[in-house]
């Protein structure tokens, strides 16, 4: 069971991943304006931040089978629909429609996965899971690029519902004959788990610092992620490189965050405390923006996407396992809907924030740095703080 979850993660990153490269151009080929461009690009993560928060309320009070299940063949379907469009209306409500059905899977997927996933191995099991979106960032780029030159747009997207029917089917035969039911969690679980059974509501959420800093984790994640998609290819063109430039760094920085996953520095995430992994992995990503900035030969844009990597490496996993355990099995469903929105929600704020200020390219570089940083900080103060506290109790 544990490897068709990856294979759902793998292929639900890798629809995200094939969209980047492809749906601006496809959106002009229609005849679409600048506006419409940027609305087709940013509506599927408009309406997959409001399809993760239903996922995680509907995996909470149902299983996540269900959810699984009608996330997978809601978005073949929706990946069919792309054959339809031929006016930029169209491919706004598509792109809406995929969006919302897509964020169903992905906060299921991965509550599925934390709720088989021992305690102690929670980090190494994130790094795994982390590994597959890692390769997914790698190969959904290249594969659709590839193949839209060669075919079309729509027919890429027929492709990838095709492994969404795929495992859609393969789900529905093998999860429901081991659907995890909360009613057959054993009295050692209960007892563990009962210091989080509080955080149910959505107010409590919000007054959890492991969900917090998971939920921040994430959000920042991802607008640092918006901002190099955002930023890396102009800074590429403004040097006088080769636009296939921009491709190769992304590639070396997937590649080192997939090594940091599955290499034996794995185990560091069940050595050390998440809150620590997290600010070392985030302050990195940090300083990466801020040498991207200043760096003018090619040889330091790959050392800034590989130290990117590293730090995106430690980050992701550190985030997962802050969440696994600052949540029971109970309310983890509702936990990762919200941790999935603000993944998308970072996205859209990362890029269009950049894109209204006036700012250089440098100058866009260096703010995401410096807020990165100051992230890092926060977090390490807020958990010296909290050790503190705990002295004096005692």
């Amino acid at each position: 069971m544990r490897y068709l979850i990856y294979a759902i993660i793998f292929f639900s990153f890798f629809d995200l991943f094939t969209q980047l490269p492809i749906m601006s151009t496809f959106a002009e080929s229609l005849g679409a304006s600048t506006f419409v461009i940027g609305l087709a690009v940013g509506m599927y993560s408009f309406s997959n931040t409001f399809g993760n928060i239903i996922s995680g309320f509907w995996t909470d009070r149902s299983g996540p089978f269900f959810v699984l299940i009608t996330g997978l063949f809601s978005t073949f379907i929706s990946l069919l629909l792309y054959q339809l469009i031929s006016e930029p209306i169209l491919l706004i409500i598509i792109r809406f429609v995929h969006g919302l059905v897509a964020g169903l899977i992905v906060p299921a997927a991965f509550t599925y996965l934390a709720n088989i996933t021992a305690k102690d191995n929670r980090g190494k099991g994130s790094a795994v899971s982390g590994a597959f979106v890692g390769i997914a960032a790698i190969a959904g780029p290249a594969f659709s690029g590839i193949l839209a030159s060669r075919i079309s747009v729509p027919y890429v997207f027929t492709i990838t519902s095709v492994f969404m029917l795929l495992l859609g089917v393969i789900a529905l035969f093998t999860l429901r004959r081991i659907t995890i039911s909360k009613k057959n969690t054993d009295k050692q679980d209960n007892v563990n788990e009962s210091e989080n059974s509080s955080t149910g509501t959505v107010l409590a959420f919000f007054k959890n610092i492991g969900i917090i800093k998971a939920f921040t984790g994430a959000f920042f994640l991802m607008f640092s992620q918006g901002v190099i998609a955002y930023l890396l290819p102009l800074r590429v063109q403004e040097l006088g490189f080769d636009s296939k430039v921009t491709g190769t760094l992304l590639s070396t920085f997937g590649i080192v965050a997939v090594l940091v996953f599955l290499l034996p520095t794995n185990r560091l995430f069940d050595k050390i405390a998440p809150v620590y992994t997290l600010a070392f992995g985030i302050s990195l990503m940090g300083l990466s923006q801020i040498l991207l900035s200043i760096s003018v030969e090619i040889v330091y844009l790959y050392v800034a996407l590989a130290c990117y990597g590293i730090g995106f490496g430690f980050l992701f996993p550190s985030i997962n396992s802050l969440l696994i355990d600052s949540t029971s099995k109970e309310n983890r469903g509702k936990a990762y809907g919200y941790f999935y929105a603000f993944f998308s929600f970072g996205v859209v704020v990362g890029s269009s924030l950049l894109g209204g200020l006036p700012l250089s390219i440098q100058e866009g570089f260096v703010l995401t740095g410096v807020i990165l940083l100051v992230f890092s900080l926060i977090t390490l103060i807020g958990n010296r703080s909290k050790i503190k506290s705990r002295q004096l109790q005692i």
